[in-house]
């Protein structure tokens, strides 16, 4: 139910369960939703081994092509969530699709099976981040969506927190192979917690960013724009797409690395259950991050603690490269925790800002998160071929270098974002905003 303000900005009423399953939903599709991650490194190299032909380079050029299998569905993905008023069955599906990806992992060995099972992971996971802002936008509406998703990535990294500490400990007993099965559970909990959210909890027009008091927007978002049109038809999305291919290009390979790291200095027995604990240190930062990013996004304004995440990002990466003691790598992680949790916190806040009352919010997020894929894709090989002919501290240097540039872009190029009107200014989109006073 919702109630239109005196702007016409209308106010949602979401029901106990409805929130309920938001939260549900966040904490058990965590680990799903970005299929093996970092374990797939660790299970290649250390169960798999050189002498099955897998090395870094080859790790990361699997990853590399999920990568880039994901990407591409990335626009189609948003422009699917858009369209579509089946949103659960959508996630439903997604997440079936990943963990039979998955499973299938262990009874294949040969290079190119490997990458396709991981592609049709990547491919699935690509409708979780669209499909999980939408229904959050449709359930609470413009006015809460701020602080509602800082508090769905409060669930989401608590949920990763809880996985990771879960494989961890079992790894230890049972070897890698019990990340499958543990992925299994998930799903079949997800699929329950979407359907603790009704259908008719989610309000179709405002998950895909309409803006109910302009009528002529309606008529206007039926265009069905492709996720290249709605991104260059806006100067600052475009802009913000090349910072999320930056942030991922220097991030995404980071815990990765660690992790073969991990497992040459320790053996592959302790791998699985040393990265557990890199991950749960940081899921466990990531969920004050996140909540505090929510609620006080719009307070402090997007644009500085963007920054931050960026800065410490950097700081990261140099910091890996000065002892390779196991318990000081895992404690660098913990600075993932506050980059991250930033990130995952501010994404869809910016992509909503910059397409407000458009009614293409996610084919926008989706073009954003084809950018931001491309760049994480490239991350994975960019920093495998650099181990294998440089050492793991030239990488970190590299991947640390790459977000110190997309700091000083962000902070000489990119604007404020909250309060900004799509549309108002020049023909290539919008008029940025000015900060919010109390960032001032």
């Amino acid at each position: 139910m919702s109630e239109p303000t005196t702007d016409g900005t209308p106010v949602r009423t979401p029901s106990a369960r409805s929130l309920r399953g938001l939260d549900a939903l966040n904490f058990f599709l965590a680990d799903v939703r970005d299929g093996l991650g970092p374990y797939l490194a660790i299970y290649l190299i250390a169960v798999r081994g050189p002498d099955q032909g897998w090395n870094e380079a080859t790790t990361g050029l699997i990853m590399t092509i999920a990568g880039i299998a994901g990407l591409i569905a990335q626009t189609p993905a948003g422009a699917l969530i858009d369209r579509t008023s089946r949103k659960r069955a959508v996630v439903i599906a997604g997440a079936i699709a990943v963990t039979v990806s998955c499973l299938l992992l262990p009874f294949i060995s040969n290079f190119y099976f490997v990458a396709a099972t991981q592609s049709v992971a990547g491919i699935a996971g690509a409708i979780f981040p669209p499909a999980l802002a939408a229904i959050t936008l449709g359930v609470v509406g413009p006015k809460m969506f701020a602080k509602r998703i800082g508090r769905n990535e409060g669930f989401n990294h608590a949920g990763n927190a809880a996985s990771a500490a879960i494989a961890g400990g079992t790894a230890y007993f049972f070897g890698p192979i019990v990340v499958f099965w543990l992925m299994a559970i998930l799903a079949f909990c997800s699929i329950g917690a979407m359907l603790m959210v009704p259908a008719d909890a989610i309000d179709d027009d405002l998950a895909r960013g309409l803006d109910h008091s302009r009528a002529e927007t309606k008529s206007n978002a039926d265009e069905e724009p492709s996720g290249l049109t709605a991104l260059l038809k806006n100067k600052y999305l475009v802009l913000f797409a090349v910072l999320a291919a930056l942030f991922h290009l220097s991030n995404a390979a980071m815990l990765t690395s660690v992790g073969q790291l991990l497992t040459h200095l320790s053996g592959k027995d302790n791998a699985t259950s040393l990265i557990a604990i890199c991950i749960v240190a940081a899921q466990l930062v990531m969920v004050p991050v996140a909540v505090f990013v929510g609620a006080k996004a719009d307070a402090i304004g997007r644009k500085p603690i963007f920054l931050a995440a960026f800065g410490v990002l950097a700081v990261r990466g140099v910091l890996y490269t000065l002892s390779d003691n196991p318990f000081y790598l895992v404690g660098v992680q913990l600075l993932d925790g506050i980059g991250a949790g930033i990130y995952g916190a501010l994404f869809p806040l910016v992509v909503a800002d910059l397409t407000r009352g458009t009614g293409r919010f996610n084919v926008s997020q989706g073009a954003v998160a084809t950018a931001q894929g491309l760049g994480a894709a490239l991350s994975a090989t960019l920093a495998g071929v650099i181990i294998v002919s440089a050492g793991y501290s030239t990488a970190f240097l590299a991947l640390a270098a790459i977000a110190g540039a997309g700091f000083a872009l962000y902070l000489f190029a990119m604007p404020e974002t909250y309060g900004y009107e799509p549309g108002r200014g020049d023909a290539t989109g919008g008029g940025a905003a000015p900060l919010p006073a109390a960032a001032v």
